[in-house]
């Protein structure tokens, strides 16, 4: 199969795989609406710290508490979800993030901040590393067969990175309004957070609309068969996660502003562009996987994407340096849904829920530490240690997993 096969099946296909059902319509509905307010809220939850006083490391504290609640939020929600069903933890989701907004909007007070980042939903990454995912990512494999598996994950993933472009675009809509609504910059900042929790309760309508079948508990058990499996992939996974709190957008655009010295709607456009990157790159997870399976998609793209990460602190220019991020967003994000969908494969149908919620809530926790480490590092100097310290680990990361798990293969890939 050449490059040429790749995207031509990506570009022939529909929104949803061959034989998906509408929830799964819905679910990547959601997720593109959270992923916009993801996309502006990452680049100005350090503008909002800022204009309230806050130095590098109170920004990096923040970004840490967000993912340190999300990581223990994530753990209980996917314990619980199989109990009291997917629909009533994903409404309930929704409701927390429209009080996040609100609650980060109204305080100016360092610890109430604090506390509204660990208990909310707000995201540092742009990524998704709230409650909601362990719920969708355990609930999306019922909504399509097993051989449309992969390519569902690509495209859950793909909504919610390019509506993060897009909201990273947003970000600069405070200053392009100042002169037009004469509100001072601090006050329309703070409006998109309120925005952000419109966009909560958007996600909440839609959730509404779930079928019976994911508004009924159903029978879970723990980790029985597959423990040893999700244990080792779980470590691995923190790994990275830990790798990736070092270069969260928040942290990036911290890094831009003070290295080359962009403005918050310039950081807004590039993070757009490479948002755009990262999120069609991720529509050739599904044919590359069944080409060269799922860990080697796994491993040898995201292995150069980390590459490219730790060369873009040394390079002497700013064009240089955002040709190199831009590189690391092409490549960076395809491992994403093969993992999702490798994670599903590999553990049985029972086990997925707590599969889901024990291998994403130790990376968000393991996440937590690292930005408060970035930010520490940042204040000492603006040349980029820890854009190499992550993209360091991160290859570490993938050597790793090749070595571990390249002889342990989906059931559909052994036969």
């Amino acid at each position: 199969m050449t490059f040429r096969d790749l995207v031509r099946r990506t570009r022939n296909v529909g929104f949803l795989p061959d034989g998906a059902n509408p929830d799964a319509g819905i679910i990547l509905g959601a997720r593109a609406i959270r992923g916009l307010g993801d996309g502006f809220v990452s680049v100005l939850i350090p503008v909002r710290l800022a204009q309230l006083g806050f130095g590098e490391s109170a920004v990096g504290a923040i970004a840490s508490a967000t993912l340190f609640g999300s990581a223990m939020v994530t753990l209980a929600a996917g314990m619980l979800a199989g109990r009291v069903g997917v629909r009533r933890m994903l409404l309930a989701a929704g409701l927390v993030m429209a009080a996040s907004g609100i609650g980060f909007a109204s305080f100016t007070e360092f610890w109430f901040l604090f506390g509204i980042a660990f208990i909310g939903t707000l995201n540092p990454t742009a990524g998704d590393v709230s409650v909601f995912l362990p719920v969708e990512q355990s609930a999306l494999p019922d909504t399509a067969p097993p051989r449309a598996r992969t390519a569902l994950f690509a495209r859950y993933r793909m909504v919610g990175s390019l509506a993060a472009a897009i909201g990273a675009l947003l970000a600069g809509l405070p200053y392009w309004l100042e002169d037009w609504i004469g509100l001072s910059i601090t006050t329309l900042v703070a409006l998109m957070f309120v925005l952000y929790a419109g966009l909560g309760l958007i996600v909440f309508a839609r959730y509404r609309r779930l079928s019976d079948y994911h508004s009924k508990p159903k029978a879970t058990r723990p980790l029985v068969e597959s423990k040893a499996i999700v244990y080792r992939l779980t470590a691995l996974f923190a790994l990275d996660s830990f790798a990736s709190g070092f270069v969260v957008q928040s942290m990036l655009a911290l890094w831009l502003a003070e290295r080359h010295g962009f403005s918050v709607a310039t950081t807004g456009v590039i993070f757009f562009w490479l948002g755009l990157l990262n999120a069609f790159s991720q529509l050739l997870a599904s044919p590359l996987a069944e080409r060269f399976g799922l860990v080697n998609v796994m491993v040898f793209t995201h292995l150069p994407a980390n590459i490219f990460l730790i060369l873009a602190p040394f390079m002497p220019t700013a064009g240089l340096a955002l040709t190199m991020l831009a590189l690391r967003s092409l490549f960076s994000s395809m491992d994403a849904p093969a993992r999702a969908s490798y994670v599903m494969a590999v553990v049985p149908e029972a086990e997925r829920a707590a599969a889901s919620s024990i291998t994403n809530a130790p990376r968000g926790l393991a996440q937590s530490f690292s930005p408060a480490i970035a930010g520490w590092l940042l204040g000492l100097t603006s040349f980029g240690i820890p854009l190499v310290i992550g993209g360091s680990l991160k290859a570490i990361y993938d050597l790793l997993l090749w070595s571990g798990f390249r002889a342990l293969k989906p059931p559909e890939e052994a036969e």
